[in-house]
């Protein structure tokens, strides 16, 4: 039987239902593909997918990208590992805080991310969604004066420089992605290497535009964040338990949404590495 395909009121986005992603066949799996490449982002409701299910599905898009060498899945939570709720000034959750803001994954090591995938394990009452905006769709509205402007620019991307516009102050080797070196540089617009479709390529782990004043920059890039991440170029997808979603992090960007952290949160994250032909920092 067809996957049913029903697209989302924005401008990304499609819910996908009758398929079960733990027996996906090829036919079902170019069908997938397809359309992750047409919406950018798939919601797939009560798949209640396995560790084991989420990562055979993950490496369906290409090679995981490690982030704990124990797991090819990361916890995203706020429970500990002695099953307690964390406190709020812990460092995982100081993390979790900076995922409030929108980003792409990845961007700030030197191969970023292809796409991620996340499942719903433990939901809280209320709250807790996640959020994409469209930076296709948004670079297609920028008027000529804008594309001129933004076309040949470049920024450096930095899990320090977002992490301390919290307030969050991390030091060199404290975490996945917080390395020694230049931090990746990488250009304002990118070409998808799949459709060709040009796109925004910033998020709050961008800072610096190389040859820009300082203040100039974070004027720019603060501009075509609130232009991105305007209706119909976003989604907000309310988890269920069991729901898996996988986004395409080459022309999305997305964040989570607060919720009260005295409820229990879980979630299950498996991240995609980029091609190094299209995903390799400038100055890697």
């Amino acid at each position: 039987m067809a996957l049913t395909i029903q697209p989302t009121a924005s401008t990304l986005g499609a819910t996908i239902t009758d398929v079960d992603l733990a027996t996906l066949d090829e036919c079902g799996w170019r069908d997938v593909e397809n359309a992750f490449n047409e919406y950018a982002l798939l919601i797939f409701p009560g798949q209640a997918l396995s560790e084991s299910a989420q990562i055979s599905f993950a490496k369906r898009f290409g090679e995981i990208e490690v982030l704990d060498k124990n797991t090819l899945t990361v916890p995203l939570t706020n429970k500990g590992a002695d099953g307690k709720l964390l406190a709020d000034d812990t460092f995982r959750m100081k993390l979790l805080a900076g995922n409030e803001g929108w980003h792409t994954d990845s961007s700030y090591m030197p191969l970023s991310a292809k796409a991620s995938v996340l499942s719903a394990h433990v939901v809280p009452s209320s709250g807790g969604q996640t959020e994409w905006a469209d930076s296709r769709a948004a670079y297609d509205k920028l008027d000529e004066t804008r594309k001129d402007q933004v076309q040949d620019l470049t920024a450096y991307h930095s899990y320090f420089y977002s992490q301390a516009k919290l307030g969050h102050e991390v030091e060199v080797g404290a975490g996945y992605g917080f390395f020694e070196g230049d931090p990746p540089l990488r250009p304002l617009v990118k070409v998808h290497p799949e459709t060709g479709r040009s796109a925004l390529y910033i998020g709050r782990h961008a800072g610096r535009i190389a040859g820009m004043d300082d203040d100039l920059a974070e004027k720019l890039l603060s501009e075509l964040m609130t232009f991105i991440c305007q209706p119909p170029r976003t989604y907000t997808h309310t988890w269920e338990r069991g729901d898996i979603a996988v986004w395409d992090n080459r022309c999305l960007l997305h964040r989570a949404r607060p919720y009260d952290h005295r409820e229990e949160r879980v979630m299950m994250h498996t991240r995609i590495k980029g091609d190094p032909a299209t995903e390799l920092a400038l100055n890697a």
